[in-house]
């Protein structure tokens, strides 16, 4: 880049800064600004235009247009070559604006006679905060240097902007973090909580985007290079001869992007241009935010997020900002991130009142952890770190997937309200916790927990629970950087059959894949990995693993009854292959003079609808089944729980689905096999009414549920609500869910 372009950036950068260091309001700060620009680039025109609410634009300041236009002339995302910019992110610079892609005339502002335009985004970590645009009467393209030059500038508004450098009337001008914020996410774990926001990483602020001497900046930056470097060489070099190669090979590609000469090279030029050295990261680092929501291949994605993640850790160094800003947990903390691991979830322990992610699944290790707490979360709530602080008050409504943050007195109350009426519901359950899930017919079902956690197991005394039907035994995997040792695993288990106090615990084997990767082995790549190599399939090619899971269990039990299930079990040889794995080692465990169970309980899930159609001898050979209700619905409709937009078009009470249950319910019948239905659908009481009508005896939920579906079980005749069942079948209607909702409504 010439040298008297580099001054000329500078000098217009050095002019800001001293606009910016002056007593003045916002709307001077703007017209100044536009005007320094403007002079600067020996353009006719300069606007700003910033975002009034997440479609629409308004014209904030201008130097050449009409005064008049100012804070009058709005426009949506994509309207015009301003709006095009917002949406893609992408400078427009055209020689001739009127015969321009998407031009649209906004005579108000008397921009007829401007033939040039150059417009770049005011963007900030990914956020586009507004629109930086040049205007010449003469027909002029601007040059490389010339673009870049007000990209940079664009970068200093975006940094000032949200130091509330800006403050004026009007949307547009607001400060920023003060006002109401809703965001629709999905629904991972239900509930609700009030509380206010704690930051897992919270950003770092640059406060000093200009700086005087570029050299000093330069020694800055490449300090902190060298030191960001050395610590990844660290980490490399601290991974031992037998370790994971895919792990090795994540940090190699993550040791290229910091030794990466064209990443340094365009921070350098930033800082030529008169940015600080954070400044200069930072607009690198928005440079690549923008380029990850283009990017629709996977894997180019996640090596985004890797450079994302060195120029967080840069940001940290240059600015002295660590992740430990020393912010206290305030009061009822509701976790904000962008995603979490479940080792770093459960250092912040059952302190949390919710969680809020910006990413995330309901099948992820997050949401299991959720559940185990009984806490609300919400996933894919996007844009929500860009705007919440440290202490923010915030709902979060985990039955509906929404966020209110910094939500006005008159929601806050209406929200509090919905808390107040969970809670008196929560008093009357407790009322029937030690008495029988009896219907008014006499029959009588056993309601089992969900488990994952030890911190579940006080529940099960609490919540009524008549035993646990799923215990997830994969955390203990996945929250830790290598394989735990037999001994280990023994001891937890162990633990968990004392907390039980004599109580059924059925253990499943480990259920990995998926969404499940364990930090430690070796990543798949699959084109769909919820159909691909998991679970059992996992257990039955990797045997050490599943003999010494196995030893462990039997172990563990200590002479106690032991119940083992097998996860997504496809076909009747899997779970013969599987079954004689637990015989063997029981065998072995003998003769070696260790304590065997007082007896053994070996059974599957059914979590594709291939095992429905299993032979008998399937059936005669399982001790018990048990629906694994979340995987076996998306396999049955076709469609991912994880997609938005087809997982709520099924309903869990279609007929077809129903049929098919009572399909499985039949044979189960026909070989006296014990039967349960495990799953989120369990814990709803209008599901699990209807699951007890089609002849299910046993239901296992997080413990949170037992109460509601103990409730109306106990208020209803099964013979009736058959009844009402049958009549909905036979009406050709989609889903008896309409009828059933009648008739409960009728009884209320």
């Amino acid at each position: 880049m010439p040298e008297r372009k580099e001054s000329e950036s500078r000098k217009l950068l050095g002019r800001l800064r001293d606009t910016l260091a002056e007593d003045r309001a916002g709307q001077e700060r703007l017209n100044n600004i536009t005007h320094l620009i403007a002079d600067s680039m020996q353009a006719d025109v300069c606007s700003i235009y910033l975002f009034r609410d997440a479609e629409t634009l308004e014209l904030c300041a201008t130097e050449g247009l009409k005064p008049e236009a100012v804070h009058q002339t709005r426009m949506r995302v994509g309207e015009g070559l301003v709006g095009r910019v917002a949406r893609t992110t992408t400078p427009v610079n055209t020689p001739d604006a009127p015969s321009a892609q998407g031009f649209r005339y906004m005579p108000e502002t008397g921009e007829e006679i401007f033939s040039s335009f150059l417009g770049v985004a005011i963007q900030r970590l990914g956020e586009t905060l507004g629109v930086l645009v040049v205007q010449s009467k003469d027909s002029r393209k601007y040059t490389d240097d010339e673009v870049y030059a007000l990209e940079v500038v664009a970068m200093v508004l975006a940094e000032m902007t949200e130091l509330g450098a800006f403050l004026g009337e009007g949307a547009a001008m607001g400060a920023r973090h003060t006002q109401q914020e809703l965001f629709r996410g999905g629904s991972a774990q239900e509930g609700a909580a009030e509380g206010h926001v704690y930051l897992h990483e919270p950003r770092v602020v640059v406060t000093n985007p200009i700086a005087d001497d570029p050299h000093a900046e330069l020694t800055r930056l490449h300090d902190a290079i060298g030191t960001l470097r050395g610590s990844v060489d660290e980490m490399l070099n601290s991974m031992g001869k037998s370790s994971d190669k895919e792990q090795r090979k994540v940090l190699e590609a993550y040791r290229m992007f910091a030794n990466s000469r064209s990443w340094l090279r365009r921070m350098e030029e930033d800082i030529s241009l008169g940015l600080s050295a954070e400044a200069a990261v930072e607009k690198e680092q928005s440079a690549t935010r923008a380029r990850m929501e283009q990017v629709p291949d996977p894997y180019l994605r996640e090596r985004l997020y890797d450079l994302d993640d060195l120029s967080n850790r840069l940001l940290r160094l240059l600015t002295g900002q660590g992740s430990d800003t020393g912010a206290e947990m305030p009061d009822r903390p509701i976790l904000v991130a962008r995603n979490i691991g479940p080792g770093e979830l459960l250092e912040y322990g059952k302190r949390l009142r919710g969680i809020v992610l910006e990413e995330g699944s309901v099948g992820s290790h997050a949401a299991i952890v959720a559940r185990a707490w009984a806490i609300p979360l919400v996933i894919n709530a996007k844009r929500i770190l860009t705007e919440a602080l440290n202490g923010d008050h915030i709902l979060v409504d985990g039955d509906q997937g929404v966020v209110h943050l910094r939500p006005e007195d008159a929601v806050a109350t209406a929200f509090r309200d919905k808390i107040a009426m969970q809670t008196q519901a929560q008093q009357r359950y407790a009322s029937i916790r030690d008495k029988p899930a009896e219907t008014r017919c006499g029959s009588v079902l056993s309601l089992h927990m969900n488990a994952g956690l030890m911190a579940d197991l006080p529940s099960l005394e609490g919540s009524g629970a008549e035993g646990v039907g799923l215990f997830r035994t994969e955390l203990q995997f996945l929250t830790r950087s290598r394989v735990p040792r037999r001994s280990e695993l023994a001891s937890i288990y162990k633990s968990v059959m004392d907390a039980a106090h004599g109580k059924r615990v059925v253990f499943r084997t480990l259920d990995i894949g998926s969404d499940k990767v364990l930090p430690y082995m070796k990543a798949t790549e699959e084109p769909n990995p919820a159909l691909g190599w998991r679970a059992i399939r996992v257990g039955l090619d990797k045997k050490g693993v599943m003999r010494m899971q196995l030893q462990a269990l039997i172990r563990g039990a200590e002479g106690r009854p032991l119940s083992v299930m097998f996860p997504f079990v496809a076909q009747f040889d899997e779970f013969r292959a599987a079954r004689q794995h637990l015989l063997d080692e029981l065998e072995r465990e003998d003769k070696l003079g260790h304590v065997l169970p007082e007896s053994v309980e070996i059974g599957a899930m059914l979590e594709t609808p291939s095992l429905a159609f299993a032979p008998r001898q399937f059936f005669e050979m399982a001790d018990f089944i048990s629906i694994g209700g979340n995987d076996l619905k998306q396999f049955f409709f076709a469609a991912d729980r994880e997609n938005e937009r087809v997982r709520k078009r099924y309903d869990t009470l279609n007929v077809s689905y129903l049929t098919f249950l009572q399909q499985i319910v039949s044979r189960c019948a026909m070989t006296e096999t014990p039967l349960s239905f495990c799953g989120e659908d369990a814990g709803r009481p209008v599901e699990a009414l209807c699951f007890a009508a089609m002849g299910l005896r046993s239901l296992s939920m997080r413990p949170a549920s037992i109460g509601p579906v103990k409730s109306l079980l106990r208020r209803c005749d099964l013979e009736e609500a058959k009844t009402v069942i049958k009549t909905a079948f036979e009406s050709g209607e989609q889903s008896v869910r309409p009828a059933v909702i009648n008739w409960l409504t009728g009884k209320a």
